[in-house]
């Protein structure tokens, strides 16, 4: 079924994540470190982690219920569904699971994988169907498992990280509220983060040699990610703005990947926006990946800080490296 050409709006959100907490104190018995040290470096205090039995879909399928549900939708009339994770159930996606796991009976279903941008990257693609007139109700959804592949003798890496959901619903709308976007990648700095394949070689036969293996716990250079992160999220925020033809001034709320503090606030200093308008629950979630920017953005709503009509400058960047802005108007 064809439908004209229109803007896009998004009209409902939700979020999830692990009831269990793992505060900076108790991390402090895993590895050598302490409140004082996390807390000063990230503006991380604690971090959701899944347990054992916990699984993406399940994470992923309650911040999606709720977004469905503010939207004022049924599952059976969402299109699409995307599901941005660095962190599947199962290699070869999760997203069909969510579909079936929440009644979306009439979505096509498929997994994007851009890391830490995996939601701005989700929000452009959504966008794409929507205004060609393919589907007329998205749902994204913004979902990670880090806990799985930290290594947990590493402080400079098992500090960072948590565990969480959060989803929005994206509807045709009569006007875009989907102002303007920038997207960028560059592979050659792929060293600076990433979660590798590792195998070994395992003989088969006589002639026939294979590589089998799993993957090796996330590495990160973090000075690298730092530097290439408060020069390029300003950059690409300020290349959205003037395609949207946004003045900074004009932006309600500038909602970043929730990565450190440090970032967010060379970001927002770099960019002249006020601490006041900065979006931030780093401290209670951690660095949650594609997860981090729906989930920030659900509390925001829910809270009652974004209101119908904000301008919200939205960037997410990390590995692949990858990193990208979206200018939007919260609601219809």
């Amino acid at each position: 079924m064809e439908y004209s050409g229109v803007g896009v709006a998004i009209t409902g959100c939700g979020s999830a994540a692990p009831n269990p907490t793992v505060t900076n104190d108790q991390l402090s018995q895993v590895v050598e470190t302490s409140d004082e040290w996390i807390a000063s470096r990230t503006g991380i205090r604690q971090r959701h982690l899944s347990e054992p039995s916990g699984t993406l879909v399940d994470l992923a399928s309650q911040a999606a219920k709720s977004a469905i549900d503010m939207a004022g939708l049924e599952p059976d009339q969402i299109d699409l569904i995307l599901l941005a994770t660095s962190t599947p159930d199962d290699l070869f996606g999760s997203a069909c699971q969510v579909q079936a796991a929440i009644g979306a009976s009439q979505a096509v279903a498929f997994d994007l994988t851009a890391a830490c941008s995996g939601f701005v990257f989700g929000l452009v693609t959504a966008a794409q169907y929507i205004r060609t007139g393919a589907y007329r109700n998205v749902l994204l959804i913004g979902a990670d498992v880090l806990s799985r592949w930290v290594d947990w003798s590493d402080r400079r890496t098992c500090v960072l990280f948590g565990d969480g959901a959060g989803a929005v619903v994206i509807q045709a709308n009569q006007s875009d509220r989907l102002l303007g976007f920038e997207l960028r990648s560059d592979g050659t700095q792929n060293r600076c983060l990433n979660l590798a394949y590792s195998g070994e070689s395992k003989q088969l036969s006589e002639d026939c040699e294979i590589g089998q293996g799993n993957f090796q716990p996330i590495t990160m250079n973090g000075q690298e990610v730092y530097r290439f992160a408060v020069k390029r999220v300003p950059e690409v925020i300020e290349k959205a703005l003037f395609r949207a033809n946004v003045k900074t001034d004009s932006v309600d709320w500038l909602l970043l990947h929730q990565a450190n503090q440090r970032i967010l606030d060379a970001v927002a200093n770099r960019l002249k926006i006020p601490s006041e308008k900065v979006i931030s629950n780093l401290a209670k979630y951690g660095n949650t990946s594609a997860a981090s920017i729906p989930l920030a953005l659900d509390e925001a709503v829910r809270d009652g800080l974004v209101k119908p009509g904000d301008t919200i400058a939205a960037s997410g960047f990390g590995a692949g490296l990858t990193w990208g802005a979206a200018i939007f108007q919260w609601g219809r």
